[in-house]
């Protein structure tokens, strides 16, 4: 293993692990400063268990968030040193931002809720729990606008053998990032609303607490599918912006070698990256990945021969890890539809119950999958159309990436399995007494 494939896993394992905890504390925040507030507002107690119950789930969560968050950013300087000299400008500015500004935030605010139960008034306590809430969106925000940038650079200039930052209103601005932010943040509440579901789901076929767990399941129902059916209208605005800026990354997602006018979309595709054809072809459907792309189902569509080999991406990730996110997203949908008309009588509906616990790890395998489409996709640069990953990496022995990538395995392996286990433990154990 050469230093470029280990500190290529290294992040991904990093990443992948962060992002087990990330989308549970962004969905988390908004549905405990939901019930929090419907305690504020109508005075019941159940609602104040609820926010109680919730956030004790999401406190613990938010610590594992923020120690496997630290690594990443201390892995552009050790890893990917020629990247942060070549780009830091422009990338540096904008996670400097997300620490400063959201990360203390959420950071100061979430001591204050937690300490502040019987020391602040009821709608200054809801307020500290909104402030968190908001604190970790917009955290999320400046770093997908950081990640945003380097799937689609605007906003900069080439000087002293370097991008530097030209016009930060661009950078923010950036459509591809604001894109990847709905996107990722709408997944998040997608799982956080699954999560509640499929824990409520569980006391409810215990017979657990029936009441309090119906008002909790029926607030996270229509929370997942507002987000859910969101969802697919962002899913395809943000296809659409990748047609756009990284025709190769289309060209992966879908498997398409050709340049085609009228490209057709099929349901089920299994590539043959080496002898560039389609192997199985199922459910064509002519002209919807030019119209889904370009909005027109005559428009052509730009096959991967036409781009050179060193700038394609992976196909088969891409393409497997594309089609595997979308199916789940379908099904969140029909779930989260289910559920919500089932809202009010949830206790009689065991198949559904059921369903929605065994759902529970679906969310984080879908997360997780969009990942590898937006970023294996990208490949072979850490910024698009600017600089490849091969000359991002430092110049250090493939020794040391081994002993860091195997620390790095093993510690947020340990790191996982408390997580859950905690999870699984105050969440089994229901909210505390009336």
């Amino acid at each position: 293993m050469d230093v470029l494939m280990g500190s290529r896993l290294q992040f991904a394992v990093a990443a992948m692990f962060h992002f087990l905890f990330v989308p549970l504390t962004l969905g988390l925040s908004v549905l405990t400063a939901i019930y929090e507030t419907l305690y504020v507002k109508t005075g019941d107690e159940d609602y104040k268990r609820a926010a109680r119950f919730w956030g004790k789930l999401f406190l613990i969560n938010f610590a594992l968030g923020v120690v496997t968050g630290i690594t990443l950013e201390f892995q552009f300087g050790t890893n990917w040193r020629y990247y942060s000299e070549y780009v830091g400008d422009v990338f540096g500015s904008l996670l400097a931002i997300e620490a400063t500004l959201a990360f203390f935030l959420e950071s100061t605010f979430i001591a204050v809720w937690h300490f502040g139960w019987k020391r602040l008034s009821p709608r200054l306590h809801c307020l500290a729990i909104w402030l968190v809430a908001v604190g970790s969106n917009i955290s999320a925000l400046w770093i997908l606008l950081a990640n945003g940038w380097m799937q689609h650079p605007v906003g900069y200039v080439m000087r002293n053998g370097r991008a530097e930052l030209a016009s930060f209103w661009k950078v923010f601005t950036n459509p591809f990032g604001w894109l990847e932010f709905f996107h990722t943040v709408s997944a998040a509440y997608i799982l956080s609303g699954f999560f509640v579901m499929g824990v409520c789901a569980y006391h409810l076929l215990k017979r657990n607490e029936v009441d309090f767990f119906k008002k909790s399941f029926r607030v996270a129902a229509t929370f997942a599918l507002v987000f859910a059916l969101f969802e697919v209208f962002n899913g395809h605005l943000h296809g659409a912006e990748v047609a756009k800026t990284q025709p190769t990354k289309l060209a992966a997602m879908e498997s398409l070698w050709e340049t085609k006018k009228g490209a057709p979309m099929y349901l089920f595709i299994w590539p043959d990256p080496e002898h560039e054809r389609n192997a199985i072809e199922l459910g064509k459907i002519p002209g919807l990945l030019s119209f889904l792309a370009h909005h027109s189902f005559s428009a052509e569509v730009k096959g991967l021969k036409d781009f050179p080999r060193d700038e394609r991406p992976p196909v088969l990730l891409t393409f497997l890890s594309f089609r595997l996110m979308v199916g789940l997203g379908m099904l969140f949908v029909l779930l989260s539809l289910w559920a919500w008309i089932k809202r009010n009588r949830i206790e009689e509906s065991r198949l559904l119950l059921k369903l929605l616990l065994l759902s529970i790890p679906l969310p984080y395998i879908a997360c997780e999958l969009g990942w590898m489409v937006a970023e294996v996709g990208r490949q072979p640069w850490i910024v698009y159309g600017l600089m490849k990953t091969e000359q991002a990496v430092s110049p250090i022995s493939p020794f040391q990436v081994l002993v860091s990538l195997t620390a790095f395995i093993v510690v947020y392996t340990a790191l996982g399995i408390i997580d859950f286990y905690l999870l699984a433990k105050y969440a089994k154990r229901g909210p505390e007494r009336a």
